[in-house]
């Protein structure tokens, strides 16, 4: 059975433990690293990372390490995230998922 990866600020490190999912700590600068790190693991099936980890992280090099890995990677919601780049994160797992552009309204 694959297992659930979290990978968090350090903030946020005591919540996740309680769920008994395997959890990592990380700053912006060495996120890249330890996520290419977490996908090379061949146990790991779910990969979920706090969006303020992956700010310096460019688009393109997630989407290079979202291809090239077989297990589902997600990136969880800042609490204090504008409404717009709700919308526009919705927008792209949409697109991803089913391959075509959608405008939403919400």
């Amino acid at each position: 059975m694959k297992r659930i990866v979290i990978m968090t600020p350090a903030d946020a490190e005591f919540g996740f433990k309680l769920t008994g999912v395997s959890h990592y700590v990380a700053g912006e600068e060495d996120a890249e690293s330890m996520i290419r790190k977490i996908v090379q693991e061949p146990d790991t099936g779910l990969l979920v990372i706090d969006e303020q980890l992956i700010k310096a992280l460019p688009e393109d090099k997630l989407k290079e390490i979202e291809k090239s890995w077989r297990g589902v990677l997600v990136v969880l919601p800042s609490p204090e995230r504008p409404e717009a780049g709700i919308e526009d994160y919705a927008v792209r797992l949409i697109r991803r998922a089913i391959g075509y552009h959608v405008r939403l309204r919400i």
